[in-house]
């Protein structure tokens, strides 16, 4: 979505809403089944003095696979955007800094989709303390512990025995 400036370029203070859905087709995120609903980006793009900035955020709703323990579960997404917006850039490391379009234009499309696939996790968990799967028989470790029992590194025998007189 590219959104004209035209109106608030002249006056100082001036803003401008705007709501959309991003297109997340063809975008895959490790542990991210699919997102179960649409995601909407949301804000304003505000006149300060010349100087353009993009507040907003992106929200959905995403099915997901725990990363520890394989459990599907649903999770809100929620990211937070600030991104400043000139005609030319004076400094090309400028991160969060982007470039009017013919002068006048905010791609939005663009912005929204750098921050939705910057900010997303590397993995997606049910749980912060989820415990994961036992490595031996593969059961799931948040429900109780398995039969296993421990397997004890035979090089750290005296370590282990140095702990057993502790107790």
């Amino acid at each position: 979505m590219k959104l004209d400036l035209r109106e608030i370029m002249e006056e100082g203070g001036g803003s401008l809403p705007f709501s959309f859905e991003v297109t997340a087709d063809g975008l895959v995120f490790s542990g991210v089944d699919e997102f179960t609903a649409p995601v909407v980006f949301s804000g304003r793009v505000e006149n300060h003095a010349g100087t353009f900035t993009v507040t907003g955020e992106l929200d959905s709703q995403m099915a997901c696979t725990c990363g520890r323990c394989l459990k599907h579960f649903v999770k809100p997404l929620h990211i937070p955007v600030r991104v400043y917006l000139a005609e030319e850039l004076q400094d090309e490391d400028s991160e969060d800094i982007y470039l009017l379009s013919e002068g006048r234009f905010c791609d939005l499309d663009e912005i929204g989709m750098e921050a939705l696939v910057l900010n997303m996790e590397q993995r997606q968990l049910c749980s912060e303390d989820c415990k994961g799967l036992c490595p031996k028989c593969g059961k799931n470790l948040n429900d109780g512990p398995c039969n296993c029992g421990e397997d004890r590194d035979p090089r750290l025998a005296v370590l282990w025995q140095l702990l057993e007189n502790d107790e």
